[in-house]
């Protein structure tokens, strides 16, 4: 039995002052459809992630301009922004999420369905938002508990050992 390598597309919404990420779901042949459907996703009205948002930047990629796709967006008051051809320095943030997901997490694993990378990524999103230091945010993360400076430190892991974190124990 031959299998192949498949490719699948992973889309993802990056807001600029936290550095929060919200992964849609994931799909192997992305088509119109599912754009549309990402675009009701992001902007649900209880808890859409881009709810209150006024912007979504985005690359001259063509699942952007699919019909329906800008509509749902500006139906809800976001304006989509598309960057210029040949510009990655204009979505910097974004290039290095990409960047940092696959040199800390993905280039050290073998997936082989979509259910795995579902979990990887959310893994690494948690981790991403909990526990990695963000130095041009003023190196900080939201802590989960409150701490007391005398607790014991202890390791937190994730994807069996693969990302590390160093924390206070809570009160």
């Amino acid at each position: 039995m031959s299998r192949k390598l498949v490719r699948c597309t992973v889309f993802f919404v990056m807001e600029l002052a936290t550095r929060k990420v919200f992964f849609a779901p994931i799909k192997l042949q992305p088509d119109g459809a599912y754009m549309k459907q990402v675009a009701k996703i992001l902007t649900d009205l209880e808890d859409g992630f881009l709810h209150g948002k006024r912007y979504l930047i985005h690359d001259r990629d063509p699942l952007y301009t699919t019909e329906g796709f800008h509509e749902i967006l500006k139906s809800s008051g976001i304006e989509p922004v598309k960057l210029p051809a040949r510009s990655p320095d204009l979505n910097c943030y974004a290039e290095r999420y990409v960047k940092s997901v696959k040199s800390e997490c993905l280039d050290f694993l073998i997936l082989s369905s979509v259910t795995q990378l579902e979990y990887v990524l959310e893994q690494y999103c948690e981790y991403y938002h909990h526990e990695r230091i963000h130095q041009s945010l003023g190196r900080i993360i939201e802590p989960k508990h409150t701490i007391e400076e005398t607790a014991k430190i202890v390791c937190i892991e994730r994807l069996g050992g693969l990302l590390k974190s160093y924390h206070r124990l809570a009160a």
